[in-house]
C-alpha cells in the first residue's frame, strides 16, 4: 500500500473503529449486498462447483460470507494487510470459517494458486496506478487461464468541477443512508486528499495492462464502478 495511504491501514487496524465495519459499506456503497450477489453470479459463469477463489482485500468478511452462502462447494483464500480486519472476517464467517484460509499481507503473500476465480472489492482505490497494475498482474499470474475476476472500487471523473461534485454526492448518499454527517465529511476529505483515484476508462486500462481480457462494466453507482474480466 502506498505510504500516503498508511492512515487507512492504521484505521482498519483499530479494533474499536472497525467494530461496526459492516455499517460502512452499506452506507457509503449503494447496493453493496446486491454487488455481492452479482459477484457470485458472475464468478459462477466460469468457475467450477468446487472452485478455489482468491479474495484480495478480504478483511471484514462481507463478500466472503455472501460467497460461501451462494456456493456451498467453493473454498477461499482471503488476503488483507490488517490483522484485526481478518479477525472480523472470521467472526463474520461463523460456522463457514473453515472454508477460508485467511492470510495477513498484500498480494505477494498469496499462494501461487492457480485459482479458479478471484475478487477484489472496495480495495484497489487504495493503490496508485503503478501499484494497482502490479497488484492486478500478480493476481492474473495466480489465476487459471480464463478464470473470472470481479473488481469493485471508487472510480469516477477526475476533472473539475466533476470530481468535487461526485465527492459531494458520495457524502450526501452516506448521510442519507444514516451515516454521521461529521464523520462523513471527514471520510469525504480523506478520500479526496489521500486516494489515487482514477477514471473508469483508466481503471479499464489497468485491467487490460495487467493481462485481463473481456473487460465488462457490470456495476455503476455514484462514485463506484465494478468490472468483470477473465485471466
Amino acid at each position: 500500500m502506498p505510504v500516503n495511504n498508511r492512515m487507512f491501514l492504521d484505521m482498519f487496524s483499530d479494533r474499536e473503529r472497525i467494530a461496526h465495519y459492516a455499517d460502512g459499506p452499506r452506507r457509503f456503497t449503494p447496493g453493496i449486498d446486491a454487488v455481492h450477489r452479482m459477484t457470485a453470479l458472475l464468478l459462477a459463469e466460469h468457475a467450477p462447483a468446487d472452485a478455489h477463489v482468491l479474495v484480495l482485500g478480504a478483511g471484514g468478511g462481507l463478500e466472503l460470507k455472501a460467497l460461501t452462502q451462494a456456493q456451498a462447494g467453493w473454498h477461499f483464500t482471503g488476503v488483507d494487510p490488517a490483522g484485526p480486519m481478518l479477525d472480523l472476517a472470521r467472526d463474520t464467517l461463523g460456522e463457514d470459517a473453515d472454508r477460508a484460509d485467511l492470510i495477513e499481507g498484500y498480494i505477494d503473500a498469496a499462494p501461487a494458486g492457480p485459482f479458479d476465480a478471484a475478487t477484489c472489492l472496495l480495495t484497489l482505490h487504495f493503490l496508485d496506478r503503478n501499484e494497482r497494475v502490479r497488484t492486478l498482474s500478480e493476481m492474473h499470474r495466480r489465476m487459471k487461464p480464463g478464470a473470472p475476476l470481479v473488481v469493485v472500487h471508487s472510480s469516477f471523473p477526475q476533472d473539475e468541477p466533476f470530481r468535487t461534485r461526485w465527492l459531494a454526492r458520495y457524502a450526501a448518499y452516506a448521510v442519507a443512508s444514516g451515516a454521521d454527517p461529521a464523520q462523513t465529511e471527514q471520510a469525504r476529505a480523506a478520500v479526496g486528499a489521500s486516494l489515487a483515484l482514477l477514471t473508469p476508462d483508466e481503471d479499464e486500462t489497468c485491467l487490460r495492462d495487467a493481462g485481463f481480457k473481456d473487460v465488462e462494466l457490470f456495476y455503476a453507482a455514484f462514485t463506484w464502478r465494478g468490472w468483470v474480466s477473465r485471466a
